[in-house]
């Protein structure tokens, strides 16, 4: 059976963007099922849509063959696995090692962040005042995303050459600087461009575009793993 993916609002959740990109990327067939977040519940894991999917009541979550794959870092890692060609992890041990750093620091770090610029692939608005902790955090993504030029080595406009797991999860982190028009360096600039002009991603955004409405519990980042 066609493995299927189901994500939630794709113009607010960044969860859901980040494992959607990897299976794109890699090739494998898979088949994508929207989840309706703005239901009684929200935010607690409690909506009962969500819950029929994904024993964590959160969403992204991956049926593959009866069994569910409920983190959006855990259904990468089996993208990878399925399709070891593609290659969404650097095939360099070090290299590897470094991108999964970088992939779990992003998905368990950047509260401030998350808080303070919620993602929402539609906005444009000027530059917030931030927090100190936000604002050490951008510095933070600044750096990282500078570090690409580095590591690329001239390969290519991704963290490490090729377009792979790093890269979906800092996708969404792209979109929020361009969200709120975040000031960054050239190279990270440039990276930031790279990810938001990739054809995944503008599939994703244009699906975002065609299936927006407003949601009724807030205009904020479904938090989800």
């Amino acid at each position: 059976m066609t493995p299927v993916l189901y994500v939630g609002n794709r113009n607010y959740s960044s969860w859901s963007m980040r494992p959607w990109l990897a299976l794109a990327w890699s090739g494998v067939d898979f088949e994508t099922r929207d989840v309706e977040l703005d239901a009684d519940g929200y935010g607690e894991g409690r909506i009962a849509a969500v819950a029929a999917v994904s024993p964590s009541g959160r969403v992204p979550a991956l049926d593959v063959d009866g069994v569910t794959i409920w983190d959006s870092l855990a259904i990468c890692e089996w993208a990878a696995e399925r399709a070891p060609g593609a290659p969404l992890w650097p095939q360099d041990a070090t290299e590897r090692a470094v991108a999964r750093s970088l992939a779990c620091e992003m998905h368990s770090g950047f509260a401030a962040i998350r808080d303070e610029l919620p993602c929402n692939i539609r906005r444009r608005s000027p530059t917030p005042s931030l927090s100190d902790a936000a604002r050490r955090e951008v510095a933070r993504i600044d750096a990282i995303l500078a570090s690409q030029a580095e590591r690329a080595q001239g390969r290519g406009p991704y963290m490490f050459g090729r377009r792979g797991i790093v890269d979906a999860f800092y996708t969404p982190i792209a979109t929020r600087m361009r969200s709120y028009a975040i000031p960054l360096g050239a190279a990270a600039g440039a990276y930031r461009d790279a990810l938001l002009e990739d054809d995944a991603f503008l599939r994703w955004e244009s699906e975002a575009q065609a299936s927006w409405k407003a949601m009724s519990r807030g205009d904020a980042e479904t938090r989800h793993r």
